[in-house]
């Protein structure tokens, strides 16, 4: 069959999704509205889909949902559609998609830029206010880079995991990244205490561990680039009893999940902390997870200033520049790229994070994605915009059980005496911004006997707006490679 004569068949076709697999035509299409997959053809890949025979004007041809269990025999078929890591690409960008619906979007800005994107990145969190499973987020962006015939490589983050059951659950499924967040094991707790209590604490480690630490550490400095990272012997105590145990789990998770499987993304997480990570402790953790031979590919430490989700960096610049190219140099040290997560509309840093690190870095996005997403409700759906807005203020203090925000709601103008046209500019006030970012798992998830409240409305308004909905997400992740100093190819 000539590739020309299935645009007659009647059928919305993404024209880039359209392949050849052992003589059977595979392509998605819109059917009425709804998107599928449709194979004609007589292979495999035809016998092993699930979906329905039809009859189109140019023959036979299967329609078939796009299920998990399609993607996974599509990602058998064309190795593009399978996640890869990306140790050795030097700038990598998280695009988390928490909606399943902004990744082509995401494939249409990237891929003319010198950027790896890892385009399914969700927390635990993330999933259990969505209630969506990995092997969904996976799916929907092997379906995304199908759609969009995206062939420069793509990754999967199991992102923030805590525990060895949540990591081995990432890996089962596929994914090519593992973000550790060792929050869980960093003694916070610690870090302020007086110099006192802080001797009786490390009186409690083992002598002999403690006495070649000691040996490795105190009275020493290492170079980095332009300078050292130099150890008192009281300000070291301080770093073990903080990250010791961090270290530990790190170096067990490494050993038992991930060197065995090969060829996977790990990166270190001890910024979800109250402590900022001074360069002295990050040098430590660096350090001790080199000497135990485990391989990281990032590290995200916590930085000076706020990184709130969904608005600028809050904080002195001035102050974040010299603690971010000391943390660059560190990293620089051990070869491996520094990670700056809450990375979404950090505008005022960019500039910094581009250049401090030579362009070597890694930056996790996520909520913009459900905004713009909430943009487009709002241009075309303002009554349902309306309805979501009153919910989020009504239950903003159940969200931020999981979120931490600075919002002053006072600030936020009275959705009753805005005319629509200006509704959408509720999106770019930050107090605002920040009430319906860290909502959307409650507004996803409300619903009542009669069905969701809001999920059917917002979804099926999103779909009837795609293309709106990726210019939108162009826009604006466009408007952070920007700032990042990045330019597309010629």
């Amino acid at each position: 069959m000539n590739r020309a004569d299935i645009f007659t068949q009647g059928l919305n076709v993404y024209p880039r999704s359209v392949r050849e697999h052992e003589g059977t035509t595979l392509f998605i299409a819109r059917d009425n509205g709804v998107k599928y997959l449709f194979a004609m053809g007589d292979s495999d890949a035809f016998d092993n889909l699930d979906g329905q025979e039809v009859t189109l004007p140019g023959g036979g041809a299967k329609r078939c949902p796009l299920s998990n269990r399609n993607a996974g025999v599509l990602r058998g078929f064309f190795p593009f559609t399978n996640p890869v890591n990306h140790k050795g690409r030097r700038i990598t960008i998280g695009l988390g998609d928490r909606l399943g619906l902004a990744s082509a979007g995401h494939i249409r800005l990237v891929r003319d830029y010198d950027v790896f994107p890892v385009l399914a990145q969700q927390s635990i969190r993330e999933l259990t206010l969505t209630g969506r499973t990995y092997d969904d987020v996976l799916a929907a962006a092997v379906w995304a880079v199908f759609q969009e015939g995206y062939e420069d490589g793509w990754g999967a983050d199991g992102d923030h995991l805590k525990t060895a059951a949540e990591v081995k659950m990432a890996l089962d499924c596929g994914y090519t990244m593992i973000t550790l967040d060792c929050s869980e094991h960093i003694r916070n707790d610690l870090a302020a205490l007086p110099d006192g209590e802080v001797e009786r604490e490390y009186a409690n480690l083992a002598p002999a561990e403690a006495k070649a630490l000691e040996g490795d550490y105190v009275g020493k400095s290492f170079p980095i680039s332009r300078g050292e990272v130099a150890f008192t012997p009281a300000g070291f105590k301080r770093i073990i009893l903080v990250y010791y145990g961090a270290v530990k789990h790190a170096i067990n998770i490494y050993d038992e999940l991930i060197k065995p499987r090969g060829h996977i993304d790990f990166e270190l997480s001890v910024d979800e902390t109250l402590s900022i990570t001074s360069p002295q402790a990050h040098y430590y953790v660096a350090r001790e997870l080199q000497k135990a031979g485990v391989d990281i590919t990032s590290l995200a430490p916590r930085f000076c200033g706020e990184f709130q989700k969904g608005i600028d960096y809050i904080g002195d610049t001035a102050a974040f520049e010299i603690d971010f190219k000391t943390h660059a140099r560190v990293a620089e040290v051990f070869g491996y790229k520094l990670s700056v997560h809450s990375g979404s509309d950090k505008f005022t840093v960019f500039p910094l994070i581009g250049k401090k690190t030579g362009g070597h870095y890694h930056l996790k996005t996520a909520g913009t994605n459900w905004l713009e997403a909430v943009r487009v409700i709002a241009q075309r759906d303002p009554a349902l915009f309306r309805r979501m807005c009153r919910f989020a203020l009504e239950h903003l203090g159940e969200a931020k059980k999981y979120y931490h925000i600075t919002e002053n709601t006072a600030n936020i103008p009275d959705i009753d005496d805005l005319p629509d046209a200006q509704l959408p500019l509720l999106l770019d006030q930050n107090d605002a911004r920040q009430a319906l970012h860290i909502t959307y798992g409650l507004i996803l998830s409300e619903k009542t006997a009669a069905g969701y409240t809001f999920r059917d409305e917002f979804f099926t308004v999103l779909d009837r707006n795609e293309d709106k909905y990726y210019a939108a997400l162009h826009k604006h992740i466009g408007r952070h490679l920007e700032a990042l100093g990045l330019t597309p190819r010629p």
